[in-house]
């Protein structure tokens, strides 16, 4: 089997290569990057996989970058939101190849949130006749040492609107192996959907508690007003967009009932998911000086 993973050098995209480098197979896996020349220093360590232009703005291209493809992972870039503009002929352009199974990457909640782009892109699939399955992942630990890096670097503080909100968490990790699972036996998980949590269930402060311990530095949790929030992070060249997207994942929680965890990822990984503590001990020089 071809396999394609789209969004090879982000954050998931890199964890399910890097696992399904490390394990034996007989598959062929393609990197899907929008430009096949640049030098990708996040795929130089794995010589066997092999690159493959694909660029989601690119809907004209779609059935070129599928071509002799099998096995789709599929994600949505976050600049994305049209999704019938782009993942329509994508879905299009697949079935028309013949691609036998997409690993599409959700969120948890999509299925009560017709609002997100995923909750569309699910009911695509769902539509495409295609052999499909959704991972569904909780709150990613990674934006810990992405987005909320800089902040608790410069200002030791995590400053979200979110509240006492109480959130789900799963090491990317965790989800790479999860998917490399799905990818390499696919037809045993064909049409299911998968919440992926930890056994976890924590707010900001509690999070910023265990970071606190982990790297000997007391780090605030501080949730402004969501006018401060913006005004904030317009100031610090943060784009609009990017903001609301910021203002869904962490404020809109605060009048939600919070999702239940879930126990699929201790399922599919045949061990306990990778709690807090152990991602921030692993990752703890992300946060010092």
């Amino acid at each position: 089997m071809r396999m394609l993973i789209t969004g090879a050098t982000g954050n998931v995209g890199r964890e399910v290569i890097s696992t399904l480098s490390s394990i034996n197979h007989r598959h062929e896996i393609y990197a899907g990057v929008q430009d096949v020349q640049k030098r990708e220093p996040a795929l130089e360590q794995f010589p066997m996989v092999k690159r493959r232009e694909f660029d989601f703005d690119k809907t004209d291209q779609f059935q070129a970058y599928l071509e002799g493809i099998d096995l789709l992972f599929l994600l949505r870039p976050p600049h994305i939101s049209n999704v019938e503009k782009h993942f329509q002929p994508l879905i299009n352009a697949a079935k028309k190849i013949g691609i036998q199974h997409i690993t599409f990457l959700s969120v948890q909640g999509v299925e009560k949130s017709s609002i997100i782009p995923h909750h569309k892109i699910e009911k695509l699939l769902e539509q495409s006749g295609i052999a499909y399955t959704f991972l569904r992942p909780a709150y990613f630990m990674q934006n810990f040492n992405t987005t909320l890096k800089n902040d608790i670097l410069t200002r030791n503080r995590v400053y979200l609107p979110a509240g006492k909100a109480k959130f789900n968490l799963i090491d990317v990790k965790d989800v790479g192996e999860v998917a490399t699972k799905v990818l390499i036996n696919s037809s045993e998980h064909m049409y299911k959907a998968y919440d992926l949590t930890n056994a976890e269930q924590m707010d900001f402060e509690s999070m910023c508690a265990v970071l606190s311990k982990g790297i000997g530095r007391k780090i605030n949790f501080v949730s402004p007003n969501l006018l401060a929030f913006f005004l904030q992070k317009r100031k610090e060249g943060v784009p609009t967009p990017f903001i609301l997207v910021m203002v869904m994942l962490h404020y809109f929680p605060r009048f939600q009932k919070p999702l239940p965890t879930s126990d699929w990822a201790e399922k599919l990984l045949g061990r306990q998911s990778i709690s807090f503590e152990e991602f921030v001990d692993r990752e703890k020089a992300s946060w010092i000086y």
